[in-house]
Parts: structure tokens; C-alpha cells; sequence
């Protein structure tokens, strides 16, 4: 097989477009969200830059959609080269005491569980040659950000395990930390804040890969 393959969870919008636009110069994508327009326009973008994707617009929180996903993808292509996981579930910010308890199910829902659960799927499709990339975001233990900060802070832990357990035999996993950026994850978590001096998506998309060396 020549062609690249790169999956990316969570694509639709923020960092995890801004990767599929640089990956679809190099690679063909299959892009998952929950949002169907929000593919569409951005298939249209990586189109026009000549790149192109497979749409799979499903919620990475069903697990039979995501194996079926898996087993399509292995059917197709026999194996991806990277998998880019931005997938995340951004709570509204609030005190511990007083957190919602849907608020918090969906948080370890998409943001734990998922993990847990798309790690044995993906790593087969990796092989020993794959590379598997988590965003880092350490707000654990910041006031108010108890259910994204600890969701988070547990889907860290669950790529750095495999990261140490696959470090002689592959694949290769990496933990990158994204500068902060004008997404709309940040947005609901600061709001009013001056976005000029924040980094722009597609800058910081392609430092990200270049420490990938990609």
C-alpha cells in the first residue's frame, strides 16, 4: 500500500480541521465528528487544496460504529499511518461542588471511556509502524475545571501508558502540547479573552506535525 492513511477524530472543527488541512497535502484522511456539515465544509477545503477524505460522521462514544469503522477501514486499506485524536468534550466551567452530573457523564464519556475503548480498535490498524498523536490540555486541579480538567487529565494517563508499553514495539505514541488557540473549546472557557495573541490554528497545526516529522 502506497498511500498515506491518517484518521483523525474529532475533525470538524479547531485543531483537529486545522490538522486534516496540512495532513490532506500528504495523506488521504478519514475524518470523524458528530457534525455533517461541518465535514462536508471542510472535505470542500481539503478538495480544493487537491487532498482528499472519507467522511464518517458518527459519535466516537458508539462503540459499534467506531469497530465498524475500524473493520471498513482494515477492509479498504489494511492500515493507517497515523491516527490524530482532538475528540473532546469541553464542560462548562463550574465549581466541584456543584457540578452537573450529565455534565460529567459526557465528560468521562468522550473524553475517558472513548479512549479507553478506541486504543484497542485503532492499534492494530497502527501496527508497529503507526504513529498514534493525544493533545495535551493540563488544567487538572485548576479551580472550576474539575470534569475537563480530570476527564482530560484521564485520557492523558491512558495514552501515556500505551505510549511506555509500546516504546520497544510499536506503534509510536506521542503526546504533543498545543500552544493555546481561538477554538471554540476555549472559547466557552474564556470568554471575552483577547484572541489576537493566541495561535492560529493552521501555524500551530503544522509545528505539530513538524515535531511528529511529518
Amino acid at each position: 500500500m502506497s498511500e498515506k492513511i491518517a484518521l483523525i477524530t474529532g475533525a470538524s472543527r479547531g485543531l483537529g480541521a486545522a490538522l486534516a488541512l496540512q495532513l490532506g497535502q500528504s495523506h488521504h484522511l478519514v475524518l470523524v465528528a458528530r457534525t455533517t456539515g461541518s465535514l462536508e465544509e471542510l472535505d470542500d477545503r481539503i478538495q480544493a487544496g487537491g487532498g482528499q477524505a472519507t467522511l464518517a460522521p458518527m459519535d466516537i462514544t458508539n462503540p459499534d460504529a467506531m469497530a465498524q469503522l475500524c473493520r471498513s477501514i482494515y477492509e479498504r486499506w489494511g492500515q493507517i499511518d497515523l491516527w490524530a485524536h482532538t475528540a473532546i468534550h469541553a464542560a462548562p466551567l463550574a465549581p466541584t461542588s456543584t457540578l452537573d452530573s450529565k455534565d460529567w457523564e459526557k465528560s468521562v464519556a468522550v473524553n475517558v471511556t472513548a479512549t479507553g475503548v478506541l486504543i484497542p480498535f485503532i492499534a492494530p490498524l497502527l501496527g508497529a509502524s503507526g504513529k498514534a498523536v493525544f493533545f495535551d490540555d493540563p488544567q487538572a486541579g485548576t479551580k472550576f475545571f474539575g470534569a475537563y480538567g480530570a476527564s482530560k487529565a484521564a485520557q492523558i494517563s491512558l495514552a501515556k501508558s500505551w505510549a511506555a508499553e509500546s516504546q520497544k514495539t510499536g506503534p509510536n505514541v506521542q503526546i504533543l502540547a498545543p500552544k493555546p488557540m481561538p477554538t471554540g473549546t476555549r472559547a466557552r472557557f474564556f470568554p471575552g479573552e483577547d484572541r489576537d495573541h493566541l495561535a492560529r490554528p493552521a501555524a500551530e497545526a503544522q509545528r505539530l506535525l513538524a515535531e511528529l516529522g511529518i
